[in-house]
């Protein structure tokens, strides 16, 4: 193209990619499922990091008597000049007393409480540096000891899949055999559609996205509940050092796709789809929410002009 023809707008993209890598990334990823389930390694294992290094181990006796609370883990990574601020949102307690009625409650408020701070920062006068906490993803973490999704399992993601992107995890995939993995999952797939649970949705493809791209994302869809291992130690494997497991009976590999959906997990949370579950987070979820917040408004104002009203009269 002539220089004379040319006006500069194609380089839009550029400016854009420069802008966002010098402000950097902000993520906000929940974990949420019983004590002893894995979460907090599989969580060091995603980010290569280690987020819960000062963490109090409860024994059994006081996990039981634990209310749920919520803690917040923050980290900030860097990657190739790239800066990404981890928050991780744990749920210390969940599902762990004797009675659990209602133990998704105060993750339910935690996650609206974001959506309340937003909402407040974004309609107050100085909305230049707003902090984003809002939760954009929920691991939960499903048991591989039951035979599918227990009624605790059940109420948690309805309460919280209008909230929420739910990824489904089937944890600690190493006590199954192969075909025990594949059976769970087509169970927990079918119980989820069964109790009409809204879990996080992968969105179509573009017709221009290349073959390999669209094989990859297919096989992601399919995996889900993804059925992980999560371990930070090395070990020795046919002269390589790898991260894993070692049992008597051999050395089970979590990076290895032929042993875990590690990598497939790794793969749609941070390379091909963080910055989606951001956008239905903003787009759905808060916008839900907002929406909600400003009806009440509305209500209540003109609950008031009509009172006002009537004490005219």
């Amino acid at each position: 193209m002539d220089d004379k023809e040319y006006v500069g707008f194609a380089t839009l993209p550029n400016q854009v990619h420069r802008k966002s890598v010098k402000k950097g990334f902000d993520f906000t990823l929940m974990v949420a499922g019983e004590s002893g389930l894995g979460k907090s390694t599989l969580v060091n294992s995603l980010f290569l990091t280690d987020l819960y290094r000062d963490r109090k181990l409860l024994s059994a006796e006081e996990r039981i008597m634990q209310t749920v609370e919520i803690t917040k883990h923050a980290v900030d990574i860097e990657e190739k000049g790239v800066k990404l601020r981890l928050t991780i949102v744990d749920t210390p307690g969940f599902g762990d007393a004797v009675n659990n009625t209602e133990c998704w409650k105060p993750v339910a408020e935690y996650i609206d409480q974001q959506f309340e701070q937003y909402f407040r920062d974004e309609s107050g006068l100085n909305r230049k540096n707003i902090q984003d906490n809002r939760v954009h993803c929920c691991l939960y973490f499903i048991s591989p000891f039951g035979h599918g999704l227990r009624p605790l399992d059940v109420e948690f993601m309805r309460a919280l899949h209008q909230r929420v992107n739910i990824v489904p995890i089937l944890a600690k995939a190493d006590t199954l055999t192969p075909p025990e993995v594949e059976r769970k999952k087509r169970k927990i797939r079918e119980e989820i559609e069964h109790f009409g649970i809204k879990v996080y949705q992968f969105p179509d493809c573009d017709s221009d996205e290349d073959e390999d791209f669209k094989l990859q994302d297919q096989a992601l869809k399919e995996s889900i509940p993804f059925a992980v291992i999560g371990s930070n130690t090395v070990v020795e494997a046919r002269g390589r050092r790898v991260r894993g497991r070692l049992y008597p009976w051999g050395i089970v590999e979590v990076e290895n796709p032929g042993h875990c959906d590690f990598v497939k997990l790794r793969t749609m949370l941070v390379r091909t789809h963080m910055q989606d579950l951001k956008d239905v987070t903003r787009e759905t979820h808060y916008e839900n929410y907002r929406a909600q917040c400003i009806q009440s408004m509305t209500r209540l104002v003109v609950k008031e002009r009509n009172r006002k009203g009537r004490s005219r009269n």
